[in-house]
């Protein structure tokens, strides 16, 4: 589609894929060489056992992909095809001549029985090369003259009719060509080199040591205050708990802002950085980074909601709440006034804009497409619709709710649990606008706003350092620190509590502990897997429904920072 914001390869992750075999070069190596290398997919499992391999494949696409043996039908270049044609995957790595070769449209009698119509088959943009076989040869045991000498004669064999053919019946090829390691195998090594397990094979230690990460010291991003030193919200915890794991030093990078932290990565001189939804949005689409994990909220979730709100006492209301099919609270929502936080573009703006223009409610015009995003809420809203500004009445989420409590407002948007939690029925610390929390009534849920991401950089990060470093962050989730925890029995704990091995480690302190770094350094109740799409796909896709998202929220960014 000619977008640099969309990208296929994106868009494969949890779909059914289909494979040529196990570790086969065309089908297996070297695409999920690509996708982990370019941050796509990130490794599970042990780095350097390569059936980690098949646990990242379905975990990446899907448990339902093919990963045929020898002998069944789904296997080989044809197999893949075929997969793909009897509708049993969604996507198949292919040559580019493997249509041609199996499903041809001029020889009709040489075409596969199950092939579709050769327009039904979409080439995806070309990721990679499968190098032809080579004659290898070891230089300590073959001297140089010698094998210019064989050289040349495999190159003059493809000159006479009789040797071409005996080059086709043993090699299935016409001809030989010089070349050397680097020219014919680079691109290729770099790309399977990102497979789990296979740069055991030529990089580790002679002496069979073990490598888990390649770096002499991570470097991590961090967006702290002077006033979190020396407390429980050092990141000087995490960086502790990250050496202890990895077994190499880990430093903080201190940052004044998420925009400062994607730069950081994108400069090399951050390896990981903790990342606001906003940045990192931006940080995976305009800078190339991708996301390694993201944290987890007090529910576990990966994301909160945005919703609409609105009186109970409302024909809004009554629309969101009567069970009745035919009637939509969003078909009386154009020309109400409506209360906005003002405090960034997606929430305030983004949300609910990007909600009715997909679901059909507001027909962009190319006339429409060039307006602000205040332009464009006041269109379909009102013109009297509340965008504040800070230290404006209506500005913020409370704000917004006081807008429609005070009935300036008819519609507000919202977090989803702002209302229950900051409007709480006789507890004394409501605002005096707060009504009970039961004439609030949601009209539903807008969007989504994802959680703090684990962003790196894929040209500087390899995939090995990767799966180490997501595997040192998650094993924080089964730490605990218990105080004074007695068992029948077994007497009294105080220590830091593995709940995987059942071992109290009595010297680590508490703020060094797993679960009080999540608690007090990463603002969250775990480390989970993630990718780039799958932890920011819907976000981005709300953006991208909304003419001018992405450089309002750029906008607003750049206005944060100075």
């Amino acid at each position: 589609d000619s977008d640099p914001l969309t990208n296929p390869f994106s868009l494969m992750e949890g779909m059914i894929s289909c494979h040529t075999g196990w570790l086969e070069s065309v089908g297996m190596m070297l695409p999920m060489g690509f996708l982990l290398g370019l941050g796509y997919a990130n490794v599970l499992g042990d780095p350097n056992d390569i059936e980690s391999l098949r646990g990242t494949i379905h975990g990446f696409f899907s448990e339902d992909s093919s990963i045929p043996d020898p002998g069944t039908p789904y296997y080989g270049l044809s197999g893949a095809l075929r997969c793909l044609s009897e509708g049993s995957g969604q996507i198949a790595f292919l040559k580019d001549n493997t249509i041609s070769d199996y499903c041809p449209e001029e020889e009709t009698d040489q075409r596969e029985d199950w092939c579709l119509e050769n327009s039904r088959y979409v080439a995806l943009p070309s990721f990679a090369k499968a190098p032809s076989d080579v004659f290898v040869y070891n230089p300590d045991y073959f001297q140089k003259e010698s094998i210019s000498n064989v050289m040349n004669l495999l190159i003059s064999l493809s000159e006479e009719q009789g040797s071409s053919d005996m080059l086709f019946n043993t090699f299935g090829t016409r001809g030989v060509v010089e070349t050397n390691s680097e020219d014919h195998l680079g691109i290729y090594s770099s790309l399977v080199s990102s497979i789990p397990g296979i740069s055991a094979y030529y990089v580790d230690d002679e002496d069979g040591e073990e490598v888990t990460i390649y770096l002499e010291e991570l470097r991590i991003a961090f967006q702290t205050s002077d006033t979190s030193n020396g407390t429980d919200t050092d990141p000087s915890h995490l960086a502790g708990f990250l050496s202890n794991e990895l077994g190499v030093n880990v430093s903080v990078i201190h940052v004044e802002s998420d925009m400062q932290a994607v730069s950081s990565l994108e400069s090399g001189d951050a390896h990981l950085a903790f990342v606001g939804h906003l940045a990192s949005v931006i940080g995976w689409k305009m800078n190339g980074l991708a996301i390694l994990a993201a944290i987890q909220n007090d529910d576990q979730r990966l994301s909160s909601q945005v919703s609409g709100w609105t009186l109970s006492d409302s024909e809004l209301a009554s629309y969101a709440t009567d069970d009745d099919e035919s009637t939509n609270p969003f078909d009386l929502i154009s020309g109400m006034v409506s209360c906005h936080t003002g405090i960034d573009p997606y929430s305030s703006l983004i949300a609910p804009l990007a909600h009715v223009i997909r679901n059909g409610f507001l027909v962009m015009s190319e006339e429409s497409k060039s307006n602000s995003l205040d332009d464009l809420v006041r269109s379909y809203f009102s013109n009297d619709s509340s965008i504040p500004s800070q230290g404006d009445s209506y500005y913020g989420e409370s704000g917004a709710i006081r807008c429609i409590s005070e009935a300036y407002g008819q519609i507000a948007f919202v977090s989803e649990n702002f209302i229950d939690e900051h409007c709480v029925d006789d507890s004394g610390s409501s605002a005096d606008w707060c009504m009970e929390t039961d004439n609030y009534t949601s009209i539903g849920v807008l969007g989504i706003i994802p959680t703090t991401s684990v962003m790196y950089n894929p040209e500087i990060l390899d995939t090995r350092s990767r799966a180490s470093i997501i595997n040192a962050l998650i094993d924080m989730n089964y730490d605990m620190y218990l105080e004074n925890y007695s068992r029948p029995g077994m007497g009294t704990y105080t220590g830091c509590y593995d709940i995987t091995v059942h071992k109290v480690s009595y010297e680590i302190p508490k703020e060094s502990c797993g679960d009080e770094i999540l608690k007090n350094v990463l603002d969250g109740s775990g480390v989970a897997r993630a990718t780039s799409q799958g932890h920011l796909g819907q976000f981005s896709d709300d953006l991208m429904s909304v003419p001018g998202a992405f450089e309002a929220l750029e906008g607003h960014l750049t206005s944060v920072e100075s």
